[in-house]
C-alpha cells in the first residue's frame, strides 16, 4: 500500500507509472487518457503535474503525478477484473499518506494516537539532531572568520588557543604548543625550545617577542612566541580541515 502513494512536495500523490502497472494497462496509453483530460478540465494542473521518472536503464520517462482526485477522475472507467479491489487499495493509500501528511504538520503533543506520537517525536529529536550537527559545521568556521579574519594583532599561543576553544575547536593550549612543535612552526628542543622556527617566521604566522630577564644568576633571554594576524587565519584553517577529515 506504501508504494502505491507517495508524498511529493507535502501533498499524497500516486504516478501514472503506478496506475499502468496496477490496473494492468499500457503506460502510453495511460498518458494518452491524463491527456485529454486537459483538453477538457481548466483546472488540469491542481490534479495532475508531468515529470520524469527514470526507467531502469536510468533514461528520463514522462509520466505524470497524480492527487487524490486526479486519481479518481482517471480510474472511474476502469473496468476488468481486480479494477474494483485496486480503487479500494489507492483509496486506502491516499487516506493513510493524507494521515501521515497531517500528522507532520501537527505539533507531536496534539496527535491522538500514542504511537503515532511516539514516532513523530522520535522524527523530530532526529530532525533537531541532524540541524543542530549541520549548524554546528557551519557556525565554527563563521565564527572563526569573524574572530580573526580582521585580527592584525600579534597573540600569545595561549591566547589563540582559547579562541579556538570558544568556537567549537577543542585542542587547549598545551595540545597546540605540541601540534605547533609537531608540525615545524616551534623549536622542539634546545635553548630555543617553543620559538617559533625559521619556517614559520619566513611563513609570516608566527613572530617573536625577545625579553631579558634578570635573576641572581645573571641575565637570561626569554623568546615569546607569537601568533601574528595572518598565523591566527592560517592556523585556523589548518585544524578546521584536521577536524573535517577525522569526522
Amino acid at each position: 500500500m506504501d508504494d502505491l502513494v507517495i508524498m511529493k512536495n507535502k501533498k499524497a500523490v500516486t504516478s501514472s507509472l503506478s496506475i499502468a502497472q496496477n490496473f494492468n494497462k499500457r503506460h502510453d496509453h495511460v498518458i494518452r487518457d491524463i491527456k485529454q483530460f486537459q483538453e477538457d478540465l481548466p483546472n488540469f494542473g491542481e490534479m495532475f503535474a508531468e515529470t520524469n521518472i527514470p526507467d531502469s536503464y536510468g533514461r528520463d520517462r514522462k509520466a505524470y503525478y497524480m492527487n487524490r482526485d486526479g486519481f479518481t477522475l482517471l480510474a472511474m472507467g476502469f473496468t476488468g477484473k481486480g479494477a474494483l479491489t485496486f480503487k479500494l487499495k489507492y483509496i486506502q493509500a491516499f487516506n493513510h499518506m493524507e494521515q501521515e501528511i497531517t500528522n507532520q504538520s501537527k505539533d507531536s503533543y496534539m496527535i491522538d494516537d500514542p504511537i503515532q506520537r511516539a514516532d513523530r517525536w522520535k522524527q523530530e529529536y532526529l530532525e533537531r539532531k541532524q540541524l543542530a550537527d549541520e549548524n554546528k559545521k557551519l557556525r565554527v568556521p563563521a565564527l572563526l572568520g569573524t574572530a580573526v579574519s580582521s585580527s592584525n594583532d600579534n597573540i600569545l599561543v595561549g591566547s589563540f588557543a582559547n579562541i579556538l576553544k570558544q568556537n567549537g575547536i577543542d585542542i587547549g593550549q598545551n595540545r597546540f604548543f605540541k601540534w605547533l612543535r609537531k608540525h615545524g612552526y616551534l623549536i622542539a628542543s634546545g635553548k630555543r625550545y617553543n620559538a617559533p622556527t625559521q619556517y614559520a617566521l619566513d611563513l609570516g604566522v608566527m613572530a617573536i617577542r625577545e625579553s631579558v630577564i634578570t635573576t641572581h644568576h645573571g641575565s637570561v633571554n626569554r623568546f615569546t612566541p607569537l601568533i601574528t594576524g595572518k598565523g591566527q587565519q592560517y592556523f585556523a584553517n589548518k585544524l578546521l580541515k584536521a577536524r573535517e577529515v577525522k569526522a
